[in-house]
């Protein structure tokens, strides 16, 4: 008697479209953190010179990054403020550089003001990460308005640059995930009334942004009733603060946590992937969309006559 197979229902991945390119279930997009500040919190994202940052760019295509999201403040409070001038000197000549060297690279600017975005405008910017949940009303339209995509972010309502302290949803555990699925509804509304194309709507859950390490494994676990929403989704989770707190470690040893939630988050439907590590992440998507079904192996050598 043949034994009955059970069919696996996998979450739909969908589908992210940016300068002409497709990412999907079977290419899932890696996109390298190139952090041009001098304080960022894994030092081999960030740096001051701009060849060393082009440089850097560089190292990450080579090592299979399909997008580079470039950014001129830290994101959490430690540090200066940096005001949007010096931002906008930070990640302006790196962009130039960047766009004559990779004519076909897709660029995201990370950045919640739409000064900054004006500025850097005529690089051609493909995509604008606004981290901090349209803290400034004017951006997701002056995406619009570039034909960039548009990164809409759950924050807990929490302005820029702020550290979560004390944060509640209520007594419910799936409060967290109520919100995050509220608050990327109705921002990937506003981002496609504002003139973002729908395929070009990327939504965050933004963990650790206004959430607690609980919160954040939480709202992970939930990452195929994001991808419900219908919008390709974005998960930064590389080294971040809930990985350490987990496993009980430091940035610099939080690799292997960040590739198993990568892996769990692919598995689960996202699409894109914001990291450090670009050649490890590129073979973990890799690898979970082979075991998915949805890419052949690259070869498969091993029994064939």
């Amino acid at each position: 008697m043949t034994e009955h197979v059970w069919p696996v229902n996998l979450p739909r991945t969908p589908v992210l479209v940016l300068r002409g390119q497709r990412f999907d279930a079977a290419h899932p997009a890696v996109m390298a953190i190139l952090n041009r500040t001098p304080d960022s919190f894994w030092a081999s994202s960030g740096s001051q010179g701009v060849d060393e940052s082009l440089a850097a760019l560089d190292a990450a295509v080579a090592a299979g990054a399909d997008l580079v999201d470039v950014g001129g403040v830290r994101a959490g409070q430690a540090g200066d403020w940096v005001d949007a001038r010096t931002e906008i000197g930070r990640i302006q000549p790196l962009l130039a550089k960047a766009r004559e060297r990779h004519p076909d690279l897709v660029l995201s600017v990370d950045t919640w003001r739409s000064e900054v975005l004006a500025a850097v405008a005529d690089l051609g910017i493909d995509l604008v990460n606004d981290t901090w949940a349209g803290h400034d009303p004017d951006l997701a339209a002056a995406a619009g308005d570039l034909g960039a995509g548009y990164v809409v972010s759950h924050t807990g309502g929490l302005p820029p640059r702020t550290d979560p302290v004390a944060v509640s949803y209520g007594d419910d555990p799936d409060a967290v995930v109520a919100s995050v699925i509220t608050g990327l509804r109705e921002g990937a509304r506003r981002a496609m009334d504002a003139g973002v194309a729908p395929e070009a709507v990327l939504v965050d859950p933004t963990l650790d942004f206004g959430k607690t390490t609980r919160h954040s494994l939480r709202v992970l676990r939930a990452t195929a009733q994001i991808a419900s929403l219908g919008h390709p989704v974005l998960q930064a989770i590389s080294r971040k603060d809930f990985v350490g707190e987990t496993l009980g470690l430091p940035v610099a040893d939080r690799l292997e946590g960040s590739l198993a939630a990568t892996a769990v988050a692919a598995w689960l439907g996202a699409t894109v992937f914001r990291t450090h590590d670009v050649a490890a992440t590129r073979r973990t998507l890799d690898m979970v969309a082979s075991v998915r079904g949805d890419r052949p192996p690259a070869r498969a050598e091993r029994g064939e006559p």
